[in-house]
């Protein structure tokens, strides 16, 4: 999984600092999600998932698949 992050990274030609700014979070602590050091949790999975446009399972390595799936529209009011 920690491989995943970082060659997406990678391929988006971002920097550990540009990642952990868009999560609200320091270089460091970033860099240990990238190295395995820390656990990430998963309301960061989710969002890494969206900023790179992928699934929480292709992050967690459980599929090859790089494509998110097709998420279900909300619940609508009307009734």
């Amino acid at each position: 999984m920690y491989r995943r992050l970082r060659d997406l990274r990678e391929d988006c030609d971002l920097t550990q600092t540009q990642v952990a700014n868009m999560l609200g979070m320091s270089q460091t602590g970033y860099s240990k999600y990238e190295t395995g050091e820390n656990d990430i949790p998963t309301l960061v999975l989710i969002r890494l998932a969206d900023f790179y446009q992928t699934s929480v399972d292709f992050l967690l390595g459980l599929t090859p698949e790089r494509e998110p799936y097709p998420r279900e529209a909300p619940p609508s009011d009307e009734t």
